[in-house]
């Protein structure tokens, strides 16, 4: 997917989580694109991918409708993730890395890095987040060497926010978006110390709570975010 698509996919993600597009809400190419303003092709491509994702559900004549998405489906799809994520991260720290899957991992830790240690993100560098998350991901489950994990995950990935591609992105609060985002590539440093040095179910509970940090814990952002909306500065001192 181009990154202009990319940036529509997330765009409407976010729109259906934050309920901007309601559920039951009919939505058709030609005024989503007007809305976004981009072209019908990456539209119709994110409409794609949605429907995939469980987030739309394509009507018989032409259009899609918001699925009703509840807490607890969201909860249980990335669950399931957290176990079969944890159970390649074990796998791969008792099999060991190749040399191969060791480089690409560290590879993926210093765009990282490259990414957060300025300290803030723009939308540019989420985008670049995306796909070296998605790397990473592979990688692990690659390195576990058993390939009814990949099965068994894209079984998964037609629920709501399972797949680690679902990436949904506040563009209008970047400052969480920093947070989120940094505190799991941080999850990303601790897994890979786990696997490389064959500690397997310390590997495995870091990639299954790995799989909360980019969804679950925008609320926890967000309410940090909104506690120090509600402070003041009086003589220097911050008070509530």
């Amino acid at each position: 997917m181009s990154k202009a698509g990319q940036r529509v996919l997330s765009t409407l993600r976010q729109m259906i989580i934050s309920g901007e597009l309601a559920a039951g809400e009919r939505i058709a190419e030609i005024p989503t694109a007007e809305r976004l303003g981009v072209s019908r092709t990456p539209v119709r491509i994110a409409f794609r991918a949605l429907e995939q994702e469980g987030m739309l559900i394509k009507l018989e004549g032409r259009g899609y409708r918001v699925r009703e998405v509840t807490p607890d489906e969201v909860a249980g799809a990335i669950e399931v993730r957290g176990v079969l994520e944890g159970l390649a991260a074990r796998q791969a720290a008792e099999n060991g890395l190749t040399p191969a899957q060791r480089r690409g991992l560290l590879e993926c830790l210093a765009w990282g890095d490259e990414l957060f240690d300025k300290g803030y993100v723009t939308e540019e560098d989420l985008e670049a987040y995306h796909d070296l998350n998605k790397r990473f991901h592979a990688l692990i489950i690659e390195a576990s060497g058993n390939p009814a994990i990949g099965s068994a995950m894209q079984r998964n990935e037609h629920l709501p926010f399972a797949s680690v591609t679902s990436l949904a992105i506040d563009r209008n609060n970047l400052k969480q978006e920093y947070r989120r985002f940094n505190f799991a590539h941080m999850q990303h440093h601790a897994a890979f110390d786990a696997i490389d040095r064959g500690q397997g179910a310390r590997a495995e509970a870091i990639m299954r709570e790995h799989a909360n940090a980019t969804l679950r814990y925008a609320d926890l952002f967000a309410q940090q975010d909104r506690d120090e909306s509600e402070m003041r500065v009086i003589g220097g001192v911050a008070a509530l």
